[in-house]
């Protein structure tokens, strides 16, 4: 067995962290990996993303064992991403550890100071304030640093909650509705010009609007959409299964078919319990 110290469990959170680090360490040394030699910041931005989407689904699945593997995953792209930054003697682990310990104490005065957070939007309101000062720019600023990654109805979520806490927000969810209507009638009119550049501006606005209507009724709008894609899988599938039982195919259906058995399984889901699942 070589290098036997490794195969050690750590008996405390430092020492387990610091196990996994010295194992990336060796992978990607000279007598390592060649795959682990070859990673960069940029080669490992996709793995960082589908550990992050796996992390969630395992949140979502209510399975904590699972979650406890895929966080140690995330947790492994952090010490990798560490590690790279320390060969350029750009930063290292202890530096991104201390970083993050030194922002989360001045991001939280009303707990680290004699300041007070009357509630959990007023502590928000104080996040978003020690952070603009801290990047020293303006709130159009802000906004711009709301990541282009995040899928485009967080990245909205997030720009309209942004501008919202300098006043820039409809006084009424009343208004958040009518503002829907407004770019609903605004794309038909689009899709009767028929400019493929106003309809995709028109869509966009109308999606932004529905995720401001959301933010109102404090509905997450990411959770919202993928609960009716899962809906819609689950009553596509009765349509099919449905089919083959009858010895048919899925294609040889028309709409007026398919619709009927879609009214079949929302009525099931409904008399089982299960249509909000």
């Amino acid at each position: 067995m070589k290098y036997p110290e490794l195969y050690v469990k750590g008996e405390s959170a430092t020492a387990a962290i610091n196990r996994l680090d010295r194992i990336i360490k060796l992978l990607r040394s000279d007598g390592g990996c060649p795959w682990d030699r070859e990673q960069t910041h940029e080669s490992l931005r996709i793995c960082l993303s589908e550990e992050s989407c796996e992390v969630i689904e395992a949140i979502n699945n209510h399975d904590w064992d699972n979650l406890e593997e895929e966080l140690g995953d995330v947790l492994l792209q952090v010490i990798f991403h560490a590690q790279l930054g320390g060969n350029g003697r750009k930063f290292n682990l202890q530096s991104i550890a201390n970083r993050s310990a030194d922002k989360m104490i001045s991001r939280h005065p009303h707990v680290f100071s004699n300041i007070e957070a009357e509630s959990i939007d007023r502590a928000i309101e104080k996040w978003e304030n020690v952070k603009r000062n801290e990047k020293d720019g303006s709130w159009t600023d802000t906004l711009k640093r709301v990541p282009k990654t995040l899928p485009a109805l967080r990245r909205s979520f997030k720009i309209q909650a942004k501008a919202a806490t300098v006043g820039f927000d409809w006084d009424r969810t009343s208004q958040a509705f009518e503002k829907v209507r407004e770019e609903t009638s605004e794309l038909q009119e689009a899709y009767r010009d028929g400019s493929p550049d106003r309809k995709l501006e028109e869509i966009g606005d109308l999606l932004f609007a529905v995720v401001n209507v959301a933010r109102f009724l404090k509905v997450d709008p990411e959770e919202a959409l993928n609960f009716t894609s899962n809906k819609f899988i689950r009553r596509f599938a009765f349509i099919e299964e449905s089919v083959q039982k009858r010895g048919g195919k899925l294609e040889e259906l028309d709409i007026a078919d398919m619709d009927e058995l879609w009214e079949e399984a929302k009525r099931l889901e409904k008399e089982l319990g299960t249509e909000a699942k």
